[in-house]
């Protein structure tokens, strides 16, 4: 049971390169593939100008609407001088149709992961992410859908339970675990209260940020607004956060410094940060099953399915039921 036939079967070289040539591009035949599995994703070499990045979208995923927000949003934060690298405007248009594919390109950016160590880093950050959602949150979405409980806890968990991954002697425990993770997902949710849903990256762990100290101005660069969702500031910012409970609090302290010299932080969204990494579990294991039939994902997450892989779920989620009981950093009320 999965979503969808193979999505990228005919999207040969051959394929991209007229593609390209559709939007008046001249490849010269160069193309190397980035990390990326939910759509595909190349470097590619053009004749007599710099290398472009082309990203092709899985298609039935987003709306073209949805993918003009997301490119709106990125070009808004661009012109504010935000580092982000924004969609190229070419011939009038940021997306691109050639038969049934649906692409975009981008600047070429270089840089490595953000050393999330050093408590300087961790404010420079803050700093961006206070500036992002500044200007996130002067008008939402209205193409895209928001992180919250439905879309990521109650929908894929709903989709597992429907499909066979599950192996059959595990399938009780994991449905009962799930169901407890929910409802405690649903607890943390009622402390925090009302909270403001901003415009948000959705997806900003280290991989999505290019840290670069020749840009100008030097630091990070953040890239795939693919995830660009309505949600609580904290979805951003749970995710520059690791280690014991203790450590993610100086961190925590650390990007906070930074991001309230732009945007104000609520500190009842605090109680949603276990809430938040609950319902990315959860919606994890549903958006691998769901993409089963793209046979990037059989040879890249061979260990899906497996005894081992739906134990440690198990275990994973009991963890977190616990967690969401415990007082939120800070030892907020």
């Amino acid at each position: 049971m999965t979503d969808q036939a193979a999505p990228f079967s005919e999207l040969t070289p051959d394929h991209m390169l007229t593609a390209l040539e559709s939007v008046g591009l001249a490849p010269d035949g160069r193309l190397l593939a980035l990390n990326s599995f939910e759509n595909r994703v190349y470097q590619i070499g053009i004749e007599d100008g710099p290398m472009r990045v082309v990203k092709f979208y899985r298609p039935q995923r987003w709306s073209n609407e949805a993918i003009l927000e997301e490119h709106a949003f990125s070009t808004e934060l661009a012109e504010r001088e935000l580092p982000v690298i924004p969609p190229l405007l070419i011939g009038g248009h940021t997306l691109h149709h050639f038969e049934d594919l649906r692409f975009a390109l981008f600047e070429r950016v270089g840089g490595r992961a953000p050393e999330l160590g050093d408590p300087d880093t961790r404010e420079w950050m803050g700093r961006f992410m206070g500036r992002i959602h500044a200007v996130g949150a002067i008008a939402p979405f209205r193409h895209r859908p928001a992180i919250d409980i439905d879309t990521f806890g109650v929908e894929p968990r709903e989709w597992l339970l429907a499909s066979d991954f599950i192996p059959p002697d595990l399938r009780e425990a994991w449905e009962s675990t799930s169901a407890m993770a929910l409802d405690g997902v649903r607890r943390c949710f009622e402390r925090a209260g009302d909270y403001t849903r901003v415009r948000l990256h959705g997806d900003c762990h280290v991989g999505n940020v290019l840290w670069n100290e020749y840009a100008e101005p030097p630091g990070p660069q953040f890239v795939d607004f693919d995830d660009a969702r309505m949600g609580p500031a904290v979805q951003d910012l749970w995710m520059l956060l690791s280690g014991s409970r203790e450590e993610m609090s100086v961190q925590l302290a650390d990007v906070l410094a930074g991001y309230e010299d732009f945007h104000d932080f609520a500190p009842r969204e605090l109680h949603l940060v276990e809430a938040l990494r609950t319902l990315r579990l959860l919606h994890y294991s549903g958006w691998i099953a769901r993409r089963w039939s793209d046979p990037a994902f059989p040879s890249a997450f061979s260990w899906f399915g497996t005894q081992r892989y739906w134990q440690d779920r198990v275990l994973e989620l009991r963890e977190q039921i616990a967690l969401m009981d415990e007082p939120p950093l800070w030892g907020l009320p």
